[in-house]
């Protein structure tokens, strides 16, 4: 049952045995309002619908990932925001207060958040750990396997009519480097070691049981981790120092025909001159993220050979939608509830 508080007395009076008495009537209080963009909890059915419904908040409905602008043209209008990758600056979040109480995030990359401009103003931001790193291991191998057996290449060309046969590579004996360890690292690791895979990782984050377990190798030189890896994986966060951690040194580390599979962030690596690794065939490329999403039609990734990318898919499952989006649920009705959310950033 959910309780209702009330506001707005009205003036009226009760007359009786020579006195009246002024008896206020309260009206309900409107239900929060809350924008909702990320369209992977839109588009996926599932419980989470139901336990937004039942929260009984007023639901405004946009298809994110939001920029700048259209945030600051929505701003001042919620109690709270339920997103995806929109771009919550600290234009946008000056603007939005002081009805905007708090922003729930669907999923766990914080990068889109200026999360020093939320902590200033006092602004609330939960998140969704723990709900996606066996959707984003999996789909990490589905981009490795899809680069080393041409995988996308054949299947079109079955489509098309043609028999033509490419030959690729195996994975079991190669080296694989992971760069970080966090849950969805750890998930590849072990994914990798059953392939037969040799895993070096390069980490500021170690568990040492984990990695004994697993056989892991920690690495303390990224430069010549690059150089001795067949395959590179990115799992770092994206911050002012991880951002364009990939650059043009060290592609050109990289063995030739080595392969990076990226389902961090797109930034983690200098746009230019990966393309041009790319096209001079030194490199193979799987991406789940790009710079820009969606990207422009002239974005030049688009169309390059040895490149499998997908549209920021790894997390989009039934199975962790359903996690992400009734996590992010959850921590909304929780806070404005007045109770602790599931987890905090802010």
């Amino acid at each position: 049952m959910r309780l209702q508080t009330f506001s707005q007395p009205l003036r009226w009076r009760i007359s009786g045995g020579g006195f009246s008495v002024p008896v206020p009537i309260y009206s309900p209080m409107p239900a929060p309002r809350v924008l909702l963009t990320t369209t992977s909890f839109q588009d996926t059915p599932g419980i989470h619908h139901d336990m937004l419904a039942k929260a009984g908040f007023e639901i405004v409905r946009e298809r994110g990932p939001l920029p700048e602008s259209r945030m600051l043209e929505l701003a001042g209008q919620f109690d709270a925001y339920l997103c995806g990758d929109d771009a919550m600056t600290r234009a946008v979040m000056q603007r939005s207060l002081p009805r905007l109480k708090v922003i729930s995030k669907y999923g766990i990359g914080l990068d889109k958040i200026d999360l020093a401009a939320a902590k200033d103003l006092g602004l609330p931001v939960l998140f969704t750990p723990g709900v996606n790193h066996t959707t984003v291991a999996e789909h990490t191998f589905a981009l490795l396997l899809a680069v080393v057996r041409n995988l996308v290449v054949e299947a079109n060309h079955v489509a098309a009519g043609r028999w033509t046969r490419i030959t690729g590579n195996e994975l079991c004996g190669k080296t694989l480097l992971l760069v970080g360890l966090g849950r969805i690292s750890k998930e590849v690791a072990i994914r990798a070691r059953a392939f037969g895979l040799r895993v070096t990782v390069f980490a500021n984050y170690w568990e040492e049981d984990f990695a004994r377990w697993h056989g892991l190798e920690r690495v303390e030189d990224l430069d010549a981790a690059l150089a001795d890896a067949d395959f590179v994986s990115l799992h770092t966060k994206l911050t002012e120092k991880t951002k364009g951690l990939i650059n043009a040194r060290r592609l050109a580390l990289l063995k030739p025909g080595a392969v990076i599979v990226n389902t961090g962030r797109g930034e983690l690596l200098e746009l230019a001159p990966l393309v041009e690794a790319i096209k001079a065939g030194k490199i193979r490329y799987g991406a789940d993220v790009l710079d820009q999403e969606p990207p422009p039609a002239d974005h030049p990734l688009l169309g390059l050979p040895g490149t499998v990318l997908t549209p920021h898919i790894g997390s989009r499952t039934h199975e962790s939608v359903q996690r992400q989006a009734s996590c992010a649920v959850e921590n909304l009705t929780r806070f404005l509830a007045g109770k602790e959310p599931i987890a905090r950033a802010v």
